[in-house]
């Protein structure tokens, strides 16, 4: 598979639509008249707040719209190919979901309506935290919390208050596996926790006998993904969470990776005390570039009483409540509610036995590239994953490819590169996450590619080095970049 080349080239400054808005500039264009106003003129503000030195672009309308299309057409997104972000779930988003979130009756309800007035909004939330709970085999839900970080620190938040109001103050540690998404241990240590690193066995699970030398009177729980981050389900589970509730500790679950398992198991199932669920990941809603978000935290008995308010409940009436040893507020109102609603209308589209074809093709479609990618890719642990694949460049860098050249080469081929460098106890890592809206067509696609970028990476490996050529923006020097960013546009001569 060839790269397509660019009708284009970067940096072909012939073409009106890729050159900067100010080379079309032209003295005296103007893209809108505005008519004469009809209310009395301003005075201006005091003359030694303006200036007469800034420079604006002068084009015409049509330069305008064909300027700002054809940036447009620079954004890679999942409507233009595969997004193997690993850890990120970047599947398809129906746009029935889209549909549904701009309803008038509830892309326009206020959040300081009446509870009385939104009656059927809250029926919509109760009912999202009714399938959560049903999924996760957990006991109760809170919807409030805005991203899956933000979901963490309510989990971690939560365990520490059932530790204080229980008296037990003197839990300081948190333990978190090696290869943990890094907001884990980010989220223990603004929690106030130490942190303390677990490493993983050879077959890639927790180290369990590791896990049981750190246990103590001072451990007040573990953060624990399931899959892990490896791509890897973590069959000693059982026996972690025994353990962990053997010296009193809880054990929370990061819901990243729920995409994995929908339909045919339960956190709750496993032992965990509370989780998160990414609802912007596995119940698709469009994210990416810091948002939108949602992370509703769920819990199991233990810790009902400590959910984050609001919770909505029923008597008759929906009402948003607050539970009686709550950790309080994680936002202003009850949740990101645009993200919330495609979540329940992804839920109801799919039904319960959809929701179980979701896990089986994703997993089905990373194992799929497991198995193609194995004999040109180191994988460190070779069985059977989940809904993603952890391979290594490590053969690759014997030759002076590392990782990063292989990402960048892959723009050339049309894809998205995969995350990189993560989780960090692999060498020269690439997590690849298909998903299950890909077609047997486009993961062809993809292994083709990366076997062609591995012939490369032996017979030109200049050609990776140098990647990517058919791109808007040729490689960068990164240091640099970090160092001296060039944050806006500057005039000649400034």
């Amino acid at each position: 598979m060839a790269p397509e080349q660019s009708t284009h080239p970067a940096g072909d400054e012939t073409h009106a639509t890729g050159r900067l808005l100010f080379d079309l500039s032209v003295p005296g264009r103007r893209a809108t008249t505005f008519p004469e106003p009809d209310v009395p003129r301003a005075p201006l503000p005091d003359a030694a707040l303006l200036r007469d030195s800034v420079r604006l672009p002068e084009v015409g309308e049509l330069e305008l719209v064909r300027y700002f299309t054809h940036l447009s057409t620079l954004n890679y997104s999942i409507e233009s190919g595969l997004y193997p972000l690993g850890s990120c779930t970047m599947k398809y988003n129906p746009k029935r979901n889209e549909e549904v979130a701009r309803m008038p009756g509830f892309a326009w309800v206020h959040p300081l309506t009446p509870e009385h007035a939104i009656q059927g909004t809250l029926q919509v939330l109760s009912e999202l935290q009714d399938y959560l709970c049903e999924m996760t085999g957990m006991e109760a839900c809170s919807l409030a919390p805005m991203a899956g970080a933000h979901g963490e620190l309510a989990g971690v938040l939560m365990i520490r208050a059932y530790h204080h109001q229980r008296g037990d103050t003197a839990r300081t540690k948190v333990l978190v596996p090696d290869s943990a998404h890094g907001t884990n241990p980010a989220t223990a240590a603004m929690a106030g926790y130490t942190v303390v690193s677990i490493r993983s066995d050879a077959d890639g699970n927790c180290d369990l006998e590791h896990l049981r030398s750190e246990l103590g009177p001072d451990v007040a729980g573990m953060m624990l993904t399931q899959p892990n981050t490896l791509g890897l389900f973590d069959t000693k589970i059982l026996e972690i969470a025994e353990a962990l509730h053997a010296h009193g500790a809880l054990l929370y679950g990061d819901g990243a990776n729920m995409n994995a398992l929908l339909g045919h198991t339960k956190p709750g199932a496993m032992g965990f005390d509370v989780m998160h669920l990414n609802l912007h990941k596995t119940f698709s809603t469009p994210h990416g570039g810091g948002g939108p978000g949602a992370g509703p935290v769920c819990a199991a008995p233990r810790l009902l009483e400590f959910l984050p308010t609001p919770v909505v409940s029923f008597d008759g009436n929906y009402h948003l409540d607050a539970p009686s040893a709550s950790i309080g507020r994680m936002g202003a109102f009850a949740g990101n509610w645009g993200v919330l609603l495609r979540a329940y209308a992804y839920i109801r589209t799919l039904g319960a036995d959809g929701l179980r074809e979701v896990a089986e093709n994703a997993v089905l479609n990373a194992n799929y590239l497991r198995v193609h990618l194995a004999p040109l890719y180191d994988i460190k642990h070779d069985r059977t994953c989940m809904h993603e694949v952890v391979v290594s460049g490590a053969r690759q860098r014997a030759v002076g490819v590392n990782t990063l050249a292989i990402a960048k080469r892959l723009i050339d081929y049309g894809f998205h590169p995969p995350t990189v460098y993560f989780p960090l106890i692999v060498e020269e890592a690439m997590m690849i996450e298909p998903t299950e809206t890909e077609t047997l067509a486009s993961l062809d696609g993809f292994v083709a590619a990366m076997q062609a970028i591995a012939r490369e990476a032996t017979d030109d490996p200049d050609l990776l080095l140098t990647a990517p050529h058919d791109a808007p923006v040729g490689k960068l020097d990164e240091a640099t970049a970090a160092r001296h960013p060039y944050l806006r546009w500057r005039p000649d001569g400034e």
